[in-house]
C-alpha cells in the first residue's frame, strides 16, 4: 500500500485496546486459535506511516438493540479512546454489522461523529454518495478478495449494481455461484 501510495482506514472496536480488554467474539465462523487485534503500539506505528483510523464502537455490540442512551455511550467512549490515543480527532464511524435505525444515526450524531458507514445490506435503498451522512454506504474487501474485485468494487457504478436486482444473475455469469459473503465485522 505504501509503494503504491494507497490511503487505509481501519475501523476499530476500542473496547479490545483498553486494560481489561475485549476478547473477539463477535466473528460469525472463528478459526480454532483465539483471534488477536492490533495493539496500541501497532496503531501508533501503523498512524505514522499514513493509515488512518476511525471508530467501529467500543464493544461491537448490536447498537439498534441498545437502549438509546447505552448506545451513545457505547459509541462517545469509542471516539474517546481513539482521540485519546491517536493525538487526533475521530470524527467516522462504521457500524457493527452495518446495523443502524434512526435512533442510532442520532445516538451517532450526539455522540460526537460527523459522519457514519453503513454496509451495502442496512444502506439506503436510494442510494446518494454525497450523503445522508450518517448512512454512507460502504463496501466490504474479504479475503480472497483479488485486484480484480478490488478494481471493480472500487468503481462508481458497483454500489448500484450490488443493491439491484441482477447482482446474484451477474455473480452467476461471472463464475461466483450463488450470493455468499463472511462477514469479519
Amino acid at each position: 500500500m505504501r509503494r503504491l501510495a494507497l490511503p487505509a482506514t481501519v475501523f476499530l472496536v476500542t473496547g479490545t485496546l483498553t486494560p481489561e480488554g475485549r476478547k473477539v467474539d463477535w466473528v460469525d465462523t472463528p478459526p480454532p486459535h483465539p483471534l488477536g487485534t492490533l495493539t496500541r503500539d501497532e496503531i501508533l506505528e501503523m498512524q505514522a506511516a499514513g493509515i488512518r483510523f476511525e471508530s467501529h464502537s467500543h464493544f461491537h455490540s448490536d447498537l439498534v438493540a441498545l437502549h438509546q442512551e447505552d448506545c451513545e455511550n457505547d459509541l462517545r467512549t469509542s471516539r474517546e479512546v481513539l482521540e485519546a490515543l491517536l493525538g487526533t480527532a475521530v470524527a467516522f464511524l462504521s457500524y457493527p454489522r452495518s446495523r443502524h435505525n434512526e435512533g442510532v444515526r442520532e445516538a451517532a450524531m450526539r455522540a460526537g461523529f460527523t459522519h457514519a458507514f453503513a454496509g451495502e445490506r442496512e444502506a439506503p435503498k436510494r442510494l446518494e454518495f454525497a450523503g445522508p451522512p450518517y448512512a454512507i454506504p460502504r463496501v466490504g474487501v474479504y479475503p480472497g478478495n483479488g485486484s480484480r474485485a478490488l478494481r471493480m468494487k472500487s468503481t462508481r457504478w458497483y454500489l448500484p449494481l450490488r443493491e439491484s436486482g441482477l447482482y446474484p444473475l451477474v455473480r452467476r455469469l461471472a463464475g461466483r455461484g450463488p450470493l455468499s459473503h463472511r462477514r469479519a465485522g
